[in-house]
């Protein structure tokens, strides 16, 4: 059986016993930040366990791609050395939602593999908790012969998703490889007393029985009254063992991608050990990118991104180690599609998108390869003569964030030169960047939920009756003040409070919540924002003008119509946007984020190249076509299947149950969607993109206004016109011609003020700075001020001309006060005084370093040192040539 036959008997045997048949999740997971990668089949259902996601079906399986390359599995340097190691693989699952349970679960799997599988069942062996007598009488009951069922402790056969929740033990199935198995000094649960690396695990099955919950201080542990199963078996394994082969790299899915990196390569598998390393790599690592980038996961160089890059970085460079010479990543990424596509069809769809965004960082990478060589060329040179010498970790900070090097492709180069890497410094650099990052970042999905909303979480969800109304009356359920529950807030405070109904429209999906007005017997309250900070209840920011909101009090609410209106006429419009930019640029452009507020529109997306004029032309004239036109914007709600069916398009950030709302413009848009929107498209007015431009690599950001904003853009971009013209005294035709003579004109003025600066250093014929002999030679050491670094190499230039055969010697000060210090040397003397030796000894006398080439050097100084360093350079140079 190939991998796709064996994929497609695991789903029919458990189709035949009723289990919902879903397909596999993204590998980012949705909405859970704890969790870099989807790392198992059950990541789909955490909330399904937790009993915080009803769905239809009480049990479910899947085939789920999973990638383990972070955190405590992390083995991204075993990758292509070892039989069964992975960056991405394929999960077979099956899931027991309180349904069944043990009984029925092992069951399944043992007739699954000896049956379905035709496994021989003298090869298996199961381990099982060391209190589970329960499971260990089942394996019995099937006719496992006792000697072969181990049992383990916490560390292998009990699971929890953490301190607190549903635990519990597991039981796991072993393969006997008989021969050709890697010592790997694990105990041997079943006492054979020879190493258990001969018996590789191919399925666990995870019993979900307990909880356990903090009481007084203590964890305490209590039966679940539906305990539940999750299973996961590697299907590479699997395959592995149905098609006899030692190694997962032998199975056929594996093979035909290896096949095609061996083909670019001109090397055959097999015959040399250390390639057949680098196409192990290629193979693996191809298949993780393709997988990747169609996930939506984009090359950057922090987070998830990061993790993609490193992994296509490391397979360009195995690919150099293996021959090839020319970009190829896409190529091998082009089969993986070819192969995977049937079972997974997102890679279909994106084919063109994947194919484009490897080849461009492959290129990229190529292209800043030679440049980050250079920069650590003249950083080993600064350390020449250093004992214990050891490579800043800000230069290593500047490779990785500016040349994309991983830090241990810095160390390999720096080991090659026995030179040391600051990576505690990298880190600390790394972290500065994140934090910075966080700190500019403005997210759409959920927030953490603080202490103060535990209880929130418990009730039932708010009802909210916005998309019919903006104002409703309402019975106060929960008032909060400082995060504390109170009967009652008084004038002067501020509150956060729960309505029995509202007509306010939380934060969520990129929109923001509404503000307006609340009302009562004497209350007078300023709702300032709406959120969702617990769950699906609406907790409103009330400001209390006059009276009190008080428990149990019906009250008038009133939306601020008009924000309301601004802001569903951007939302509406950004379901355009997406559409049009899918048109004019291609499927691929999928949303990565999105900020509808009152005033604009912010829409993130997937798309390597900036737009240029003629397709942002198109984007607006498809975007205002539909407005023109007055479509009827038509919503409803319907199953997940059904939305799916109709070709929705779901948001970016957001969970979606069984049931979704759709929103759809129709033959343009279709979109799963919980905002609020305009009636037809016609009420937007007018959309006007304001700017387009790069967030990260592979993903555009646009901006744009609708309604009023729109019409104060154009009365603005007048008025402006209108000053321009008068103070130019053009026409309108003449405008931009008008300027850019007067900028033509500056231009030349600035090249002849450079000329006279010029001429003023060098002094023409016969003033100027004079150069003096040493030791035979022409040395001209002088000090400039406010001069920049470009600017201090022309003059550089232009003294070496004049004095003919010798060196130059420049001190600096620029616009900013920084110092700096420049040394040209002639090319007939440069090997006999390297200017990168000279730098370096008069930046230690200024208080800098420097580095460079023997013709030309530059280094840092201080200020207030430079004098002393230049009047020790005729004494250097002497030493140097004496």
């Amino acid at each position: 059986m190939d991998v796709s036959e064996i994929r497609k008997a695991f789903l029919d045997f458990f189709a035949q016993r009723q289990h919902a048949v879903l397909p596999s999740a993204a590998i980012v997971p949705d909405n859970d930040p704890t969790l870099f990668f989807v790392n198992a089949g059950m990541v789909q259902f955490k909330d399904v366990f937790t009993g915080e996601d009803k769905r239809e079906y009480t049990r479910a399986t899947t085939v789920q791609k999973c990638m383990r390359v972070s955190g405590k599995h992390n083995d991204l340097d075993n990758v292509g050395f070892t039989a069964r190691h992975h960056t991405l693989f394929e999960m077979l699952g099956n899931f027991s939602f309180g349904d069944y349970f043990k009984p029925e679960a092992i069951e399944a799997a043992w007739t699954f593999l000896t049956v379905t599988m035709g496994l021989p069942a003298d090869r298996l062996l199961v381990t099982v908790f060391d209190d589970d007598d329960e499971a260990a009488k089942i394996w019995t009951d099937l006719g496992v012969d006792p000697a072969r069922i181990g049992r383990c402790g916490v560390k292998d056969n009990f699971w929890s998703m953490g301190p607190t929740g549903p635990c519990g033990p597991c039981t796991e199935i072993h393969w006997d490889l008989q021969d050709g198995f890697v010592l790997d000094n694990e105990p041997d649960p079943w006492g054979y007393g020879h190493d258990a690396g001969r018996y590789m695990e191919i399925w666990n099955l995870v019993f979900m029985q307990y909880e356990r919950y903090e009481e007084d201080g203590q964890i305490k542990q209590r039966a679940l009254p539906r305990p539940s199963v999750d299973t996961g078996m590697g299907l590479e394994r699997l395959a592995g063992i149905k098609q006899g082969k030692k190694t997962n790299w032998d199975i056929d899915l594996l093979q035909s991608i290896i096949g095609r990196a061996g083909e670019i390569a001109g090397r055959t598998y097999g015959e040399d050990p250390d390639v057949d390393v680098a196409l192990r790599v290629i193979a693996d690592h191809s298949r993780a990118a393709a997988f990747l980038v169609g996930d939506g996961v984009m090359p950057d160089n922090e987070g998830r991104g990061y993790v993609l890059r490193r992994i296509m970085r490391r397979a360009i460079r195995y690919g150099v180690k293996a021959g090839i010479d020319e970009p190829f990543l896409h190529r091998t990424a082009d089969r993986v599609i070819d192969l995977m596509g049937t079972a997974y069809p997102e890679l279909v769809d994106r084919r063109e998108f994947i194919l484009k965004v490897v080849a461009n960082e492959e290129r990229a990478f190529r292209a800043t390869l030679d440049r980050g060589l250079d920069l650590l060329n003249q950083e080993f040179e600064t350390l020449v003569g250093v004992p214990e010498p050891r490579l800043d970790g800000a230069v290593v900070f500047k490779l990785h964030d500016t040349f994309g090097f991983p830090p241990d492709l810095t160390e390999i180069i720096a080991g090659e030169r026995s030179i040391t890497v600051d990576l505690n410094g990298y880190r600390e650099h790394m972290e500065q960047q994140r934090r910075r990052g966080r700190e500019a970042w403005v997210g759409s999905g959920e927030e953490a939920i603080s202490e103060a909303y535990r209880d929130l979480q418990q009730r039932e969800d708010s009802v909210f009756v916005g998309y019919g109304s903006t104002s409703g009356r309402s019975l106060i359920e929960v008032v909060l003040v400082g995060g504390e529950s109170v009967a009652e807030a008084k004038a002067g405070q501020t509150a956060e409070v729960v309505f029995k109904e509202t007509p306010f429209y939380a934060t969520s999906g990129g929109q923001v919540g509404d503000t307006g007005t609340v009302t009562g017997d004497g209350l007078q309250g300023t709702v300032t924002g709406t959120t969702k900070p617990a769950g699906k209840t609406f907790v409103h920011a009330v400001e209390v003008v006059s009276g009190a909101l008080r428990v149990g009090d019906t009250v008038d609410l009133q939306v601020d119509v008009d924000r309301r209106d601004d802001i569903r006429r951007n939302h509406t419009a950004t379901h355009l946007l997406q559409a049009a930019l899918r048109q004019v640029l291609g499927t691929h452009v999928q949303q990565k984020g999105s900020e509808v507020k009152p005033e604009s529109l912010r829409f993130d997306f997937s798309h390597f190249d900036p737009l240029s004029d003629d397709e942002l032309a198109q984007v607006e004239d498809l975007v205002n076509g539909q407005i023109l036109l007055d479509v009827h914007a038509e919503v409803a709600e319907m199953s997940m299947d059904d939305a799916v069916a109709r070709g929705a398009m779901a948001l970016f950030g957001e969970k979606y149950g069984d049931h979704v709302r759709v929103v759809e413009i129709p033959g343009f848009s279709t979109e799963l969607c919980g905002g609020t929107h305009c009636d037809s498209t016609g009420q937007i007015g007018l959309m006007k993109i304001v700017s387009e431009g790069g967030i990260a690599a592979g993903q555009r950001r646009i901006e744009a206004i609708t309604g009023r904003a729109a019409l104060a853009w154009v009365r603005d971009a007048d008025r402006r016109d209108r000053a321009l013209r008068a103070l130019l005294r053009s026409s309108a035709d003449e405008t931009v011609a008008r300027v850019g003579k007067l900028l033509d004109e500056r231009k030349e003025l600035q090249r002849q003020v450079e000329q006279l600066k010029q001429q003023l250093v060098t002094g023409g014929t016969s003033s100027g700075p004079q150069a003096q002999e040493v030791a035979g030679i022409q040395l001209l050491a002088t000090q400039l001020d406010g001069v920049g670094g470009k600017e201090l190499r022309g003059h550089a230039d232009a003294l070496l001309d004049k004095i003919g055969p010798g060196v130059v010697v420049l001190g600096a000060t620029d616009a900013k006060g920084k110092g700096s210090l420049l040394v040209k040397v002639s090319a007939e003397l440069a090997s006999r005084l390297p200017a990168s030796d000279l730098i370096r000894e008069l930046a230690a006398l200024a208080g800098g370093s420097g580095g460079g080439r023997p013709e030309m050097a530059q280094g840092r100084a201080d200020p207030a040192l430079l004098a002393t360093a230049l009047a020790a350079a005729p004494r250097l140079v002497e030493a140097a040539l004496s």
